[in-house]
């Protein structure tokens, strides 16, 4: 049983195109949608769909975060909420967890074909898009890798000695377009120009973004905003202040 994790972005592209080039085998392939992806990821996603559909292989399956009432909790809805930012923005992962990693799993336990792998005794093989260049952060996830009882995970660009550049020339040669990167739209580890495209090219989601910040405000200890070390509002309001 093959599962490829796919995040929308490059390298999980680049795996799928690899494993279809060298005929490895996919039975399913995931994604966990936040429900705050940037618009070109959705997009591409589209684009990724057709794709499979042309060379036979199989859907992308998408799952998401529900609360216990069923209903879907975007990360978006859980910020404005507990009025808080991203829990990446305080130094700590938990977002990631709870809105990719959980469903994913949640939905593999309830999955037919992987319960009768495990009922077997075997573990499935996960598929993850690390790039040549992350060699540290496959080997930081090596413990954790070697004690899991489910999967046995499978990093294929690094295997295959794949750069980013590498991964982004397959996609091409694929004739899939480049993906962007892959990111909730007020990602605290977005970079300033990141954020000024949205400004620009998305204006209604940077307003949701400084919805997010304003309602986190009169909480916040440790950081100043979503920048970490500064609110993106700070970004276009200080430079007026100086010149009002």
């Amino acid at each position: 049983m093959n599962i490829v994790s796919f995040g929308g972005g490059a390298n999980s592209t680049a795996v799928i195109v690899g494993m279809a080039q060298k005929g490895i085998p996919i039975d399913l392939i995931l994604f966990a949608d936040t429900g705050v992806e940037h618009p070109h990821t959705y997009q591409f996603i589209e684009t990724m769909k057709a794709w499979l559909f042309d060379r036979g292989l199989p859907e992308i399956t998408t799952v998401r975060n529900v609360d216990k009432y069923g209903e879907i909790l975007t990360l978006e809805m859980e910020c404005l909420r507990s009025k808080s930012l991203p829990s990446i923005a305080y130094g700590y992962k938990k977002c990631s967890h709870k809105h990719k990693i959980s469903p994913l799993d949640k939905f593999c336990n309830n999955y037919p074909p992987c319960r009768e792998v495990w009922a077997r005794g075997e573990k499935v093989f996960k598929f993850i898009g690390y790039d040549a260049g992350e060699q540290r952060r496959r080997e930081n996830a090596m413990k954790s890798d070697l004690l899991d009882n489910k999967y046995i995970k499978q990093y294929p660009p690094i295997a295959w000695g794949w750069s980013r550049e590498d991964c982004n020339r397959e996609i091409e040669r694929a004739g899939l377009p480049l993906p962007g990167k892959s990111s909730c739209f007020f990602c605290p580890s977005m970079k300033k120009h990141e954020i000024e495209a949205l400004r620009t090219q998305y204006p209604d989601l940077f307003n949701r973004a400084l919805a997010i910040e304003a309602a986190a405000m009169p909480n916040l200890t440790s950081v100043k905003g979503l920048g970490r070390n500064y609110s993106w509002q700070s970004l276009y309001t200080e430079g007026k202040e100086r010149t009002a």
